[in-house]
């Protein structure tokens, strides 16, 4: 062989061999210095454990400290079918257990999968010790906590509901559900080889979610309920709301909704109906009507312009731009005091009212009485309702504003603001949580807030003596109770159409107000949404407000004042 061949084919097996050499000593390099914290982790992870340990869910107490959303241990049947050998000897052992057809789990378990969902959950602890004295293989009882309302569908829509995932949704759980929910707990440690723990290396303690004491009257809120559902189908309305506060204070005592559900099953509640899962009282805004009209006669007499006894003629008509308003009855009423305005419910001499006022002042007192915004209460999807800057108003709008149209506004907008005329002019912020407790047992005490002045002291006794008047000689007549002084106002108001305009076939009745008049001890609104056998407020809300308000009143032992 030529020795110049022979020694460039030397030369280029060495250049190979060293190519291989830099190729091998690069990744050796690579995998034992630039990779090597991600293979140590992958190599400690087969015998180095993180466990979560969960934290448990606060507790939502009524005022008289009783659990309305607590925590209830259950267990699960969890199925591994790849270690299950005899499945339909299983299947059947299963089915008579659990009370399920054999088929449906033998279906499930038949493969050699290493997990499937759980078979069944929110087992007893006897039904869990049943599964578990067959000593079946494959099969594993375990532990679980869940979600429990022990009344049921009571509160519902205040309450809201914790999900699957272990989540708080809408109401109260959905507002607090990181309080609530509180914070895992980790431990780290060694495991052998069938995954068990043996060297604990560090430890953090779950923290506990935190417990709410709610202002809620548990008593109050069972009969409102009642008498709440009876009105709905009794006027065969669509829905209704109540909601019922301290004046004094702005905490909430009641707060219902019908028709409602149960959070045990929310899952239950089909697609098309989970609109019930919204607080109405909160979440549904709409065109108040004359419940709306205190308020503004509140507002004139603040500034100076009327007084209760001020008179004037006022026809069944009134021109604005080129709509016609009219009175609801289209009759006129001729001579009228303002007190007479509110009984005959006028909305010819609202728009008067509204003419002295002028658009500024009436949208600075509808923003001061809270209109427009959130009212700050402790739950999720509440509404602002709807206040267009007064720029921006018609001639007409500020004369429909002035009896409850050309605006919305939630049912607790209405109470609050009303609740500021039971108050001495004083709007307070509503509430629902009367102490936090933390997990380390530290309580934090709510305590009352004032958000403004809005009326003199002077102005809302006027106003207060004029809703009486309504309730004794106007259409409030069903909502008093004899020997009291209650003070109200109803509402019928038209529903607004898609598209713009109002139903012609479909109201709205309600009814707000307070008692006793001179010293509330609470303030209600009451709302039934398109009632089909009554085509008046003062037939429907007014009756339903007159059965709380004499019950509230009787059990909170308030004595007669007149005969």
């Amino acid at each position: 062989m030529d020795k110049e061949l022979f020694a460039k084919r030397i030369n280029a097996l060495l250049l190979i061999f060293v190519l291989m050499g830099g190729i091998i000593g690069y990744r050796l390099l690579k995998k034992q210095v630039f990779e090597h914290g991600e293979y140590l982790a992958k190599a400690e992870s087969q015998y180095i454990v993180k466990k979560d340990i969960p934290a448990k869910r606060g507790v939502i107490y009524s005022s008289d400290m009783y659990p309305l959303a607590t925590n209830m241990q259950t267990f699960q049947i969890i199925v591994t079918p790849r270690q299950v050998s005899q499945k339909s000897e299983t299947a059947s052992k299963l089915a008579n257990a659990l009370g399920m057809e054999e088929k449906d789990i033998f279906d499930r378990i038949n493969n050699n999968k290493y997990y499937i969902p759980p078979l069944k959950k929110k087992l007893s602890e006897q039904e869990g010790q049943k599964i578990a004295d067959l000593k079946l293989k494959g099969i594993l009882v375990m532990p679980e906590s869940i979600r429990f309302y022990p009344e049921k569908q009571m509160a519902s829509q205040l309450l809201g509901f914790v999900d699957a995932s272990g989540d708080g949704r809408y109401g109260f759980e959905g507002y607090y559900n990181d309080e609530l929910k509180g914070v895992i707990g980790e431990v780290h440690g060694q495991k052998d080889t069938r995954g068990r723990i043996f060297d604990i290396d560090a430890k953090s303690d779950p923290q506990n979610g935190s417990d709410f004491v709610l202002t809620i009257d548990r008593n109050i809120q069972m009969q409102v309920e009642d008498v709440l559902a009876r009105a709905v189908e009794g006027f065969k309305a669509d829905s209704g709301s109540v909601v019922i506060n301290e004046p004094k204070t702005g905490k909430i005592l009641a707060m219902a909704n019908f028709p409602t559900y149960d959070p045990n099953e929310y899952n239950k509640v089909a697609k098309d109906d989970q609109g019930f899962f919204n607080n109405a009282t909160v979440n549904d805004a709409w065109e108040p009507g004359s419940v709306f009209k205190p308020l503004i006669m509140a507002a004139a007499i603040n500034e100076n312009l009327i007084e209760p006894e001020t008179e004037k003629v006022f026809g069944s008509s009134v021109r604005v731009d080129n709509y016609e308003i009219r009175t609801s009855t289209k009759e006129a009423y001729g001579r009228e005091t303002m007190t007479q305005v509110l009984e005959n419910s006028d909305n010819v001499a609202m728009v008067w009212i509204s003419e002295l006022l002028g658009k500024e002042k009436m949208y600075k007192y509808l923003r001061d009485f809270g209109f427009g915004r959130k009212s700050g209460i402790e739950l999720s999807t509440e509404s602002t309702g709807t206040v267009t800057d007064y720029k921006k108003w018609s001639e007409s709008q500020r004369a429909t504003v002035s009896f409850g149209q050309g605006i919305t506004t939630t049912p607790l907008q209405i109470l609050s603001a009303i609740g500021a005329i039971a108050n001495k002019g004083v709007l307070m912020q509503p509430y629902l949580v009367h102490k936090k407790i933390n997990f380390d047992k530290k309580e934090e005490v709510r305590q009352p807030k004032e958000v403004a002045r809005v009326l003199t002291e002077d102005t809302s006794i006027k106003v207060a003596d004029m809703m009486v008047s309504v309730v004794e000689n106007g259409h409030g007549k069903r909502a008093g109770v004899k020997g009291y002084r209650v003070a109200g106002k109803t509402g019928t108001a038209q529903v607004t159409a898609p598209g713009g305009g109002y139903y012609k076939d479909r109201h709205i009745g309600s009814f707000v107000g307070f008692a006793p008049a001179e010293n509330p001890r609470f303030a209600m609104l009451v709302r039934l949404n398109n009632p089909k056998n009554v085509d008046w407020a003062e037939s429907s809300a007014a009756p339903t407000f007159g059965e709380i308000a004499k019950w509230l009143l009787d059990y909170f032992q308030v004595a007669p004042t007149e005969n």
